[in-house]
């Protein structure tokens, strides 16, 4: 068994639960572009996973699959070096596929957005680290690439105390109904966020906020979103605020959205077809305004400290014109440093504890992506 699995770890096979779907497919097609892995992507939907599969190219297969099959997932992982999780709304999920990849010896990444998933991740931290495997959530965009701008940031500070970060999507984002669900999802709960060197709890979609982002932004609004990194980020860095919003092109999006947030029934917004419908209409309704706004991503992160005895802040932005295609960067770079032996680090991990940031920029300068800076 052992000599089998080593046979296959050499031939590098990464499977990509969820594969078909439009981050999912967007990992494999920066896998196929970066390494010379062979790519296995799954799905419930035998014609779709085809004709994606096809459309990557010869390096990548198709493997209908359901996460409930839980026999045949782990043959499927068995045979992997590396398994990606992109299997959304990771609100629904539990570790299943995680802990299936410690017991199977194979690393582990995803693209996780919310914490209940990710605390339950953290949660096999110490049999991950036993194994000997790598195991890195939160890998995307934001959370993900994000989270590698704030490290950058802290590292330039000798002292941080506030980390300030904002994200915008231009309509769909390129991504498919699963974020949609995401988005409508995230406004069940209230949450709690760290502020002033405290947990204090607040409503998702409140406190609109005008940030700059840069060109073809603008000023957009954004508004506290609940997310991963509020409570990742500060476990990893001793600051005393960390704050996280988000917001949307064109803008009566975001005023949709705070409008459900803030006055429909709490028994409505957590019925499970309210959320279908709520997604089913949003999907429809981007996939005709993605023609004028486009389906980009900007990210800002200010990091707020001490420099040289003064106060400073450094702020890193990042522009994207494809929403998907940038979360495939953040996920499919690490698999990238991991298939080369650059990185390895037995645990469970969020992406800012894992990923140097001298890697980091490595991986974004080989991918086109700049990163602007700027201190004030």
């Amino acid at each position: 068994m052992q000599l089998t699995k080593e046979l296959f770890n050499m031939t590098e096979k990464i499977l990509i639960i969820g594969g078909s779907g439009r981050i999912g497919s967007s990992v494999a097609a920066d896998l196929v572009n970066h390494t010379k892995a062979d790519v296995t992507i799954t799905g419930r939907d035998v014609e779709t996973g085809i004709k994606v599969a096809e459309k990557l190219g010869n390096k990548v297969n198709f493997l209908a699959l359901d996460l409930a099959e839980k026999e045949k997932l782990r043959e499927a992982i068995t045979t992997s070096k590396i398994v990606i999780h992109c299997a959304g709304p990771f609100h629904y999920r539990d570790a299943n596929v995680l802990k299936t990849c410690i017991e199977e010896g194979v690393d582990y990444l995803d693209v996780s957005d919310h914490r209940s998933f990710t605390s339950k991740a953290l949660e096999y931290k110490s049999a991950a680290e036993a194994a000997g495997i790598t195991a890195i959530v939160n890998t995307g965009i934001f959370p993900g690439i994000s989270n590698s701008m704030v490290r950058q940031g802290v590292e330039k500070l000798e002292k941080t105390e506030k980390i300030h970060l904002s994200y915008v999507v231009s309509g769909s984002g390129g991504a498919g109904i699963t974020v949609m669900r995401t988005t409508f999802l995230g406004l069940q709960h209230p949450f709690v966020v760290w502020i002033d060197g405290k947990w204090q709890e607040l409503k998702p979609y409140s406190d609109r906020e005008t940030v700059q982002f840069p060109a073809p932004y603008g000023r957009i609004g954004v508004y506290w979103y609940d997310m991963p990194e509020t409570f990742t980020i500060p476990d990893t860095f001793p600051v005393q605020t960390v704050i996280t919003k988000f917001g949307s092109v064109p803008d009566f999006y975001n005023y949709l959205t705070w409008w459900v947030a803030k006055t429909w029934p709490t028994n409505w917004i957590q019925n499970r077809y309210v959320i279908e419908f709520l997604a089913n209409v949003s999907f429809k309704m981007t996939n005709f305004t993605d023609m004028f706004s486009g389906i980009g991503v900007a990210i800002r992160s200010q990091v707020t400290g001490e420099k040289d005895g003064k106060t400073a802040n450094y702020c890193s932005t990042l522009v994207h014109k494809n929403t998907a295609v940038a979360a495939a960067y953040g996920t499919g770079s690490i698999a990238e440093l991991i298939l080369e032996g650059k990185l390895k680090k037995p645990g469970v991990w969020p992406v800012e504890q894992a990923l140097p940031t001298d890697l980091f920029e490595q991986t974004m300068v080989s991918r086109g992506v700049k990163i602007q800076e700027e201190w004030f």
